[in-house]
């Protein structure tokens, strides 16, 4: 089993953004109790200083003042982290044994990406995931703004279905990313189209047309939508439409690195997949997909195994 999203830092104001090798050895250390046989390390792209210089005030194209401000704020409270060092710590952190692949959770800003995407080419990623968090500067996923959570009644649950999966498609198509995290993540709060075929029928079409992977994520179990993304509609659409995945738990703390991971590739394996998708240097390579099972790779004394090598 391999968990493909997994966060250094919790969403909290002004926090000391270090990345460390002891740390990503405690992640290890519990992925392995769970069955985990590989780890990537996939912190938010706006946590990092080279992002607010090439991206910052982004924002001023939406059309609402105390929008604007809000994602400033939230912008700045979380920033500080060096991407150099981030990338330097996961490598060494391999370089010690640990099975770790190097990566990033890119969020989606309009009109931007090529930018972003010359960034990210300066970097030895082995995987990028692509999100879609903002609808112009509404954070739609902070559940704990009120102000945030009224758009829902302001906007409409169709609109913000309807304008979310375009950002998705809008997203795929940019070839800035290789999987789409989270990939329905608008029904966070609990609020879910009245006929969602059409968005799951977009939202597949735009990963198998741009040749993307969908990752299938445990952390909605743990918001108000109450199950994992995607749900198991659009997980069908995905294997329907012949979309690789990965799996994931989207742990922002050690506790939940690997977080009921065995359940996402029980789900995976009920639609019908029989692989999942593991990356290096950006390419995929598929490996078989085993609902549990323990491996002792995840240790600091042996050699990282290269996908597809004999265990």
């Amino acid at each position: 089993m391999i968990d493909y999203h997994v966060h250094l830092w919790q969403h909290a104001p002004l926090l000391p953004l270090q990345a460390s090798v002891d740390q990503l050895g405690d992640y290890c250390a519990r992925a392995v109790q769970l069955g985990v046989t590989e780890l990537a390390i996939t912190e938010h792209s706006s946590r990092f200083r080279q992002f607010d210089a090439l991206l910052r005030g982004w924002w001023e194209q939406d059309p609402s003042l105390a929008r604007q401000a809000e994602t400033a704020t939230c912008w700045d409270e979380e920033l500080g982290a060096d991407l150099d060092q981030y990338v330097e710590t996961a490598l060494a952190a391999r370089a010690a044994g640990l099975p770790i692949v190097v990566g990033l959770e890119v969020d989606y800003f309009p009109g931007q990406m090529q930018k972003v995407a010359d960034l990210l080419d300066g970097y030895p990623f082995d995987v990028l995931l692509g999100s879609v968090h903002w609808i112009g500067a509404w954070l739609f996923d902070a559940l704990d703004w009120a102000r945030a959570q009224e758009q829902w009644a302001a906007r409409g649950v169709e609109r913000v279905w309807h304008d979310y999966t375009a950002s998705v498609e809008e997203l795929a198509c940019t070839q800035a990313v290789d999987v789409l995290a989270h990939p329905d993540l608008a029904k966070v709060a609990g609020h879910r189209p009245a006929a969602p075929d059409e968005f799951c029928d977009r939202i597949a079409e735009a990963a198998r047309a741009c040749g993307l992977a969908a990752e299938l994520n445990s952390a909605g179990w743990r918001k108000p939508c109450a199950e994992a993304y995607p749900d198991r509609r659009l997980l069908a659409r995905f294997h329907d439409y012949q979309v690789p995945i990965t799996t994931a738990s989207d742990a922002h703390r050690l506790p939940d690195v690997a977080w009921r991971i065995a359940d996402v590739c029980a789900m995976a394996i009920a639609a019908g997949y029989t692989e999942v998708s593991a990356f290096r240097h950006r390419a995929r390579t598929p490996c078989p997909l085993h609902q549990s099972g323990r491996s002792d790779a995840l240790t600091r004394a042996d050699p990282v195994r290269s996908i597809g090598d004999p265990p």
